[in-house]
């Protein structure tokens, strides 16, 4: 690894306190980006070289937020050469993001997010730890890295908290429903006891692997899919999916903006508004059937 790239990530992980899924995807990109380069050295790397990289990835098929993302971990590299002066200029000011394409969150109806909650309905406790992960999802709206991060210690099952770590290790609380309370101990009590003994308590993982372990996001999304195909939702269901549920069903019942957003722990409002497309056809509806002169279907 070149010693630029490992000090980079050690200020990551250190300084910036980046989760291990951002450092990956950040090495991944780097990677790509050397392989790019061909041996070319870092110094002599320029505007230019930075647009023809985005270039070469357009033509492989890459979209538009991949570009943006990939050119966020070259930014934030190039950044960190340019402050320790490594580098006498960051190639990377001069290079604008390309424009991403308005999609809108996937999100599941009511009917839909019910059937897949109520799906695992075995007395083994690895179903009813699948049953208090999906109710914890939908019922926080907390990221799946939020999810396996959570410990035993996190969950007030008397007051109805969670504390979740999100990004930058920031500290949140956020209160889950009843019936994700009612799961969650329901799934704590069928714990296997050599598992229990696991950790010191405070650390000791809250959702657990066949073997004791901390289950990782993978064996997450592997426990969604599961549920899904079984009440033939459809496809690309994921956690995140269950998070745009929590967000869209919160405002199209008249939750405020920013209470979401603490709730979502999201830094910028600006993130948090793409759900109020549900809120706005909610109230358009209510315009068309209360507002005297709004018209009607049928009405000549």
């Amino acid at each position: 690894m070149d010693p630029h790239v490992r000090d980079f990530f050690n200020y990551l992980e250190g300084a910036r306190s980046a989760s291990p899924h951002t450092i990956r995807n950040y090495g991944v990109d780097l990677r790509e980006f050397f392989a790019f380069l061909d041996g070319k050295p870092l110094a002599g790397v320029d505007p230019l070289a930075i647009r023809g990289f985005l270039a070469h990835l357009k033509s492989r098929g890459h979209s538009r937020a991949t570009l943006a993302r990939k050119l966020a971990a070259l930014r934030s590299f190039f950044k960190y050469l340019a402050r320790e002066n490594h580098l006498k200029t960051n190639p990377v000011l001069g290079v604008s993001a390309p424009k991403r394409e308005k999609k809108l969150p996937q999100f599941l109806d009511l009917s839909e997010v019910t059937n897949l909650l109520e799906a695992p309905t075995g007395k083994t406790w690895e179903e009813k730890r699948d049953r208090s992960i999906l109710e914890t999802l939908y019922s926080a709206g907390v990221r799946v890295s939020e999810l396996v991060g959570l410990n035993r210690a996190d969950v007030d099952v008397l007051s109805g908290f969670l504390k979740v770590r999100g990004k930058g290790k920031k500290e949140r609380i956020v209160p889950i429903g009843e019936k994700a309370l009612h799961a969650l101990r329901d799934y704590l009590e069928s714990i296997p006891q050599p598992f229990r003994q696991k950790g010191d308590g405070v650390s000791s993982p809250l959702f657990l692997n066949r073997s004791g372990n901390r289950l990782t996001d993978r064996s997450i999304r592997r426990v969604i899919l599961k549920y899904a195909k079984r009440v033939c939702l459809k496809q690309g269901i994921s956690p995140h999916t269950l998070r745009h549920t929590f967000a869209t069903h919160m405002l199209d019942r008249g939750a405020d903006l920013r209470s979401v957003q603490e709730l979502l722990g999201h830094a910028n409002l600006s993130t948090t508004q793409i759900y109020t497309h549900v809120t706005t056809r909610r109230l358009q509806e209510a315009y068309s059937q209360a507002h005297p002169r709004a018209g009607k279907k049928g009405d000549s």
